[in-house]
């Protein structure tokens, strides 16, 4: 094994990869099983759409509440105390779930497994970008992503063949499984010199105030906003608009999420390895949100297409919406050390919550009388439209020094 190979491959970036492919197998779980969950809990087909969507938000909010704890606590007590409290937490919501017995108590259970999911990401990444060179970041990066979007197969694969009950302890199993590996990790040195240092760590205070840094945090987040759209309403929903498309032939929400998640997980790794080989992080962001713009157009001209169409639709709208890699890495490289893991583990998650007011836009546009699938053309071009500028205005990254701190 060469020196690249076993840096890149060492423990801790194994461990992220794996922690972030139990993290997507939970996050997109619900989207899966929404309907025969809801079906289940006595819910109408017109109550499915609505509250299933409401419980999506709730999932997203507890994300951003968690996101912003996770991140403060990863900067003042060690990224590992993330690594551990995150993945107790939303496993332990996870098996919780299979018990629900109404609405109520299903909402609950997202919203914890929301705040718990929140801390996984940018945890694992803000500790292989400080524990690999300056070099190699970029690859470990790749890894944890490719290897954590392919939990969403596993998930449709489940979801396909099990029952809602039986995925959701699935996915906690998994999570305390992974515990185990977790005790072999050892903590960033990176991290170890700050804390000893004089500077304020986790302080959103510098964060807030700092005009500067706080134009990088919003271009981070905003560059994300095409992402969740395309999960949130074009993939979750992908029933409903396929409908109205009159696409021919039963739309399967686990397939919606296995085609689009293999698309991703092949989008991840392209984008993450163009980055390496072309030195920049910003160019392959310009480059995939330009592609998502096209195929979210494309998506609207699927109108009669036959479902398998459809699903190879969703495939090319994942790969073009694979950039998470290195827009994760590139937040992480954006903030000195005392504010890093707050900021790498709250952006995914504010992204993540952007999905709350791009299904408000969604659904307020329909109240406006506009019909549902050019609501949801509208929404998802200015979401494209506001990450390329924000791509575009985003400084470059790539081999940039990690060791120093923001004041």
């Amino acid at each position: 094994m060469s020196k690249l190979q076993s840096k890149v491959l060492s423990l801790p970036v194994i461990v992220a990869a794996l922690g972030y492919f139990v993290d997507i197998y939970d996050l997109v779980l619900f989207s899966i099983v929404r309907k025969p969950s809801l079906k289940a809990l006595g819910l109408t087909d017109k109550q499915i759409e609505v509250q299933g969507l409401g419980l999506l938000n709730i999932q997203m909010i507890g994300m951003l509440i968690g996101g912003i704890a996770w991140g403060i606590l990863g900067d003042k007590k060690g990224r590992l105390s993330v690594l551990f409290g995150s993945i107790l937490m939303y496993s332990s919501a996870n098996i919780a779930n299979a018990f629900v017995t109404d609405i109520t108590q299903y909402a609950i259970l997202r919203f914890i497994a929301g705040v718990g999911l929140a801390g996984e990401l940018g945890a694992g990444i803000t500790l292989v970008s400080e524990i690999l060179h300056k070099d190699h970041r970029g690859w470990g990066a790749t890894i944890v992503a490719t290897v954590g979007v392919s939990g969403a197969i596993l998930a449709s694969i489940l979801g396909l063949n099990f029952s809602w009950t039986t995925c959701y302890i699935i996915g906690g199993v998994l999570g305390f499984a992974l515990l185990a590996l977790r005790f072999g990790v050892f903590e960033s040195g990176m991290y170890e010199k700050a804390k000893t240092s004089d500077h304020a760590m986790g302080s959103l205070k510098i964060l807030f105030s700092n005009r500067n840094s706080l134009k990088k945090y919003l271009k981070c987040i905003l560059i994300g906003l095409p992402i969740w759209y395309c999960i949130g309403i074009l993939i979750t929903l992908s029933p409903e608009l396929g409908k109205e498309l009159g696409i021919v032939g039963e739309i399967k929400p686990p397939l919606s999420i296995m085609y689009c998640y293999a698309g991703v997980t092949l989008g991840d790794l392209v984008s993450g390895v163009l980055s390496q080989y072309i030195k920049s992080r910003k160019r392959v962001l310009e480059y995939f949100v330009g592609a998502t713009f096209l195929m979210v157009i494309a998506y609207f001209f699927m109108r009669g297409q036959r479902v398998s169409n459809f699903y190879l639709l969703f495939s090319a709208l994942g790969f073009a919406a694979g950039y998470w890699a290195v827009l994760i890495v590139a937040t992480a490289e954006h903030f000195g050390t005392n504010l890093r893991a707050t900021v790498t583990t709250s952006v995914p998650n504010f992204i993540r919550a952007s999905l709350v007011p791009i299904s408000l836009a969604y659904t307020g546009i329909q109240a406006l009388g506009i019909h549902k699938l050019q609501s949801a053309l509208i929404v998802g071009i200015i979401c494209c439209v506001i990450a390329f500028f924000a791509a575009r205005w985003l400084d470059e990254t790539h081999g940039k020094d990690l060791d120093y701190y923001e004041s």
